[in-house]
């Protein structure tokens, strides 16, 4: 689990993530924003199609 810390009693609130939480923030982000990607995401999804981590599969992979 991540631990966020929230700063202070500004007019704005801020969280500070490590750099590796955000840089999967962005990724996913990136991901969701490709309108090409979501619809071979959902069109796997419509037929039965598994993803698998991407981490699972390079450890398989020995890369």
């Amino acid at each position: 689990m991540t631990q966020v810390i929230v700063h202070g009693k500004h007019r704005t609130e801020w969280v500070t993530i490590s750099k590796d939480e955000y840089e999967s923030l962005n990724e996913t982000i990136a991901v969701l924003s490709d309108n090409d990607l979501m619809m071979q995401i959902n069109k796997g999804k419509q037929k039965g199609i598994k993803s698998r981590n991407f981490e699972d599969i390079t450890k398989e992979l020995g890369i």
